[in-house]
């Protein structure tokens, strides 16, 4: 019987906490949890049943794969602190940190980044979620993307300069749409509304992305040029300098991309009116 390789995590935040859940759920041999903070460790290690630690000097040094889930600022320093055999597989979960982050330290790194938003109170099906693997060679990127396909049924191989784009696009399909839904949630609650007034409508506008391209799942009086409404809607705004800059930049993008659809139908009407006939 092959023997299974011993993975030490490295980190106990969000993406750590259901990253070591996939891996026992496929029934790989998690051996140990390590984070800065013990209370970070304990919890995860407690809900595991999983060794954990927070000395570093306690990190096993005979693992077969190494596993960093910290944050991007803190990845650079926190590599240089953990004993690594010279033939360990490392990998980060970055979205934005380049895989060469690990190079000083082995001759197997790679990344398996996933394409998620975590929390720890909100359980996910990990097999559902986008890995995106890279590996400093071909043999070890092969042996990440076997790896991953353990964990989920959607693997993309990828490389640094392509990650740190989705990384980004990622930011405004996720992060800044989740701003907007708190600056809406203190619109209502300083009128006396309920956010869950909402909910509907947020639910269907992310459905409707799932069926339609985002260009046509656009609504509202940007998409309509309804430019009294705008005004209205700035003049409601006009005592928050910040939220009326944020509200024209948006409509202003929005308007944009109406106007190209438009130029673009245009054309191709035009283009339809200047065939040759040929009868």
């Amino acid at each position: 019987m092959e023997q299974q390789d011993k993975i030490i995590l490295i980190g106990a935040g969000n993406v750590a906490h259901h990253l070591a859940g996939a891996l026992l759920k496929a029934g790989e041999n998690l051996c140990q949890i390590y984070s800065r903070t013990l209370d970070s460790a304990r919890q995860l290690g407690m809900k595991t049943g999983i060794s954990y630690t927070a000395e570093v000097n306690e990190v096993y040094p005979d693992g077969n794969i190494y596993i960093f889930c910290v944050s991007d600022d803190i990845l650079p320093s926190i590599i240089k602190i953990i004993r690594i055999p010279d033939d360990a597989l490392i990998l980060h979960t970055s979205g934005s940190q380049p895989m060469d982050v690990f190079k000083s330290y082995s001759k197997h790194y790679g990344v398996i980044y996933p394409v998620q938003t975590f929390s720890k109170k909100r359980e996910l099906d990990f097999g559902e979620i986008p890995l995106c693997v890279e590996g400093n060679t071909s043999s070890v990127k092969e042996r990440i993307k076997k790896f991953a396909e353990k964990l989920s049924d959607k693997i993309y191989e990828i490389d640094s300069v392509q990650r740190k784009e989705l990384h980004l696009a990622a930011v405004f399909a996720c992060n800044f749409p989740n701003y907007l839904y708190q600056v809406a949630g203190k619109l209502l609650e300083d009128k006396g509304l309920s956010f869950a007034m909402l909910r509907p409508l947020i639910f269907e506008t992310a459905h409707k992305v799932m069926l339609l391209n985002p260009e046509e799942a656009q609504t509202g009086p940007a998409k309509r040029g309804d430019e009294s409404i705008m005004n209205m809607h700035k003049n409601m705004l006009k005592n928050d300098k910040d939220l009326l800059k944020i509200y024209t930049i948006l409509s202003e993008g929005i308007k944009g991309m109406q106007d190209k659809e438009e130029t673009g139908d245009q054309k191709i009407s035009q283009d339809i009116i200047d065939m040759p006939t040929l009868w």
